[in-house]
Parts: C-alpha cells; structure tokens; sequence
C-alpha cells in the first residue's frame, strides 16, 4: 500500500537516506529542507521520481510549514541543529531548530489532521546515566548539552500532543550514525585532518571515551519496522548495537583503511568538549523485541564511512 510520507530535514545525512527508501518501496514524499546543513546533490535521485516534491522552506515558518505538509499522512522529523559540540556558543539555536521546529511540527500536523510522528531524538537525552547499557525506562539524569536538553523538550511536546490531541508517536534515541553521506562526526573530522597532514592527528580528550555507532540503512531499518509495528501511543525506542569501541579503537580502523600512521597528539580529560558523555552504551531489547538486529558492527560502519569519504572527497568543500 502506497503512503504519502513528509520528511524534514530530507537533504541530511539520515533524511536523505530515508527518501530514497521510501522512494524505491513505493511511497510518495514530501521533502522538506532549509538546505542549511543538508546538501541537494543528496537528493539528485530523489529529484528524478515524480513521486517526490521538495519544499524548501525553514521549520520556524509556521505558516508555510502547515501548508506543505498538506496531503500528508505520517511525518518524518529528522530535521535538527546536531552540534553538540559547539551548542554552548549559540545556545538558542538548539532551542530554536531543535525544540520550537518540533513545537511547529506538531502545529503543522494538527492543523492537516496527521496523527502519527517518527521523532529522531538522540542518546545524548540521558546525560552521563548510571545505568549502562542504558535502557529507555532508566532514571532520566540531569542533562549536560543543550542539544540533548532540547531533544528531550522536544520529546516532551511530542509527548503530550499525543495525549491531548490523539496523535500516535515513534521516538527514537539514536547513538552516532554512520555510513553513506555521513558529513558529521569523528569519521569526517578524523578523515579530514589526516587529509591535511598524515603524520599527526589531534585527538580531543584521552582517546579512550566509550562509543556506540549504528550504520545508517540498519537505522532506517528499525525506523520503518517501528513504524509499521509499534501499537502504543507513545513508543520510545533506543537505536544501537550491542556493544560499544573506544575512540582509539576507531582511530586504528581509519588509519589502517587509508594507509597512514599518525603520531596521535591527546588534548586530554576523560572528554572531548562540554557535554561528552565519555561512555554511550544503549540497551536496545525493546526495538530487538519487534524482530529487528542490525546487520553491521561499528567497525563495518566506520570502515564503509571510510570507504564513502574516498570516493566522495567533494564533500569536504561543500559541507557547510
């Protein structure tokens, strides 16, 4: 059965990914993007079926917003400002492109009758928990970036619109992605500088922070599973595989794929910037119980990173 899905943030990484998706499974799509991070040229194919409409138009415009996800029947929401990093040198941008675009989203969907959300939120929700691996019903921790502090607002909105207004809701907390079209991230940065000079690589932090990747097709994998099965009004589901690398572990496979040996120069700390949880490890039994595995370990994940990033070296100057 044919669906007509709107999808935010449709030029990024996972968007785009996404698009293409449902594109070969049959569906229509509304494409939404203010091309601020995201890239057209992911979106060449896309731009080929008739079954696709790209709308380009930035999420704080309410009104053009509701007018595009006419004909809608389920969103998509993967839209977002993803700087953890360098989130407390623009503190309102998070509250803007991350909590109030979610707050006209769901305006938008009410004002076109669509009750049913997929929400990309992130791990980063839970902080440094003390429970690891962390399950989607462990103790809610203070949080320590805006960036996750504005996906669990945004959470939280998604929340109680399904309460009072009937809407039904897939939220997922995601740990890294990677893959194809990945511009974000240890991989890209890693890549980058040995780019600029092979002999060295400035590494933030010990290098022995814990991490958990998920490649990107096994993430839109458990999205659409989630979607088509998930019954209750509001499903929370953590995205990631069983088990976790330290950064120096990723270091290793990317020096190995391009043939280099860099001295690894360590700016020190258990952490790489305000906000970096030095240990991310989600429990994902609740999305495993629907029928899902993913199909690549993190290091085929970041060598198939690796592997995009050589044929795609364009990329790096066309990245905003």
């Amino acid at each position: 059965m044919s669906n007509t899905f709107v999808v935010t943030g449709c030029a990024g990484f996972i968007g785009s990914t996404l698009v293409d998706r449902l594109l070969a499974d049959g569906h229509t799509v509304i494409g939404v993007d203010n091309f601020s991070t995201g890239l057209r040229r992911f979106l060449d194919g896309a731009l080929q079926n008739p079954r696709f409409r790209l709308v380009e138009l930035d999420l704080l415009d309410l009104a053009a917003l509701t007018a595009a996800f006419n004909g809608g029947e389920a969103v998509f929401h993967l839209a977002a400002n993803a700087d953890v990093r360098f989130g407390t040198s623009h503190p309102r941008k998070d509250l803007e492109q991350n909590t109030i675009a979610t707050y006209n989203v769901l305006e938008a969907m009410r004002a076109n009758d669509i009750k049913k959300i997929a929400f990309s939120s992130t791990g980063s929700v839970y902080g440094e928990s003390p429970v690891v691996p962390t399950p989607e019903d462990g103790p809610f921790p203070v949080q320590t970036s805006l960036y996750g502090a504005s996906k669990a607002a945004g959470e939280g909105l998604i929340s109680a619109y399904c309460e009072g207004f009937g809407f039904r809701a897939c939220i997922f907390r995601f740990v890294s992605i990677l893959g194809e079209r990945y511009t974000h991230g240890h991989v890209f940065d890693f890549y980058d500088k040995l780019k600029a000079d092979p002999s060295r690589l400035p590494v933030l932090g010990n290098g022995k922070q814990r991490k958990s990747y998920l490649y990107v097709q096994d993430c839109i994998d458990a999205i659409l599973l989630a979607m088509d099965k998930a019954e209750g009004k509001v499903n929370i589901f953590n995205l990631g595989v069983d088990g976790y690398c330290e950064v120096n572990d990723s270091i290793g496979w990317i020096c190995e794929a391009l043939g280099v040996k860099p001295e690894l120069e360590y700016t020190g700390g258990d952490r790489g910037w305000i906000g970096d949880n030095p240990f991310i490890f989600l429990d994902t039994k609740r999305i495993q119980a629907l029928g899902w595995k993913p199909k690549y370990t993190i290091r085929e994940g970041v060598l198939k990173t690796v592997s995009y990033l050589q044929a795609n070296e364009w990329v790096f100057t066309t990245r905003v």
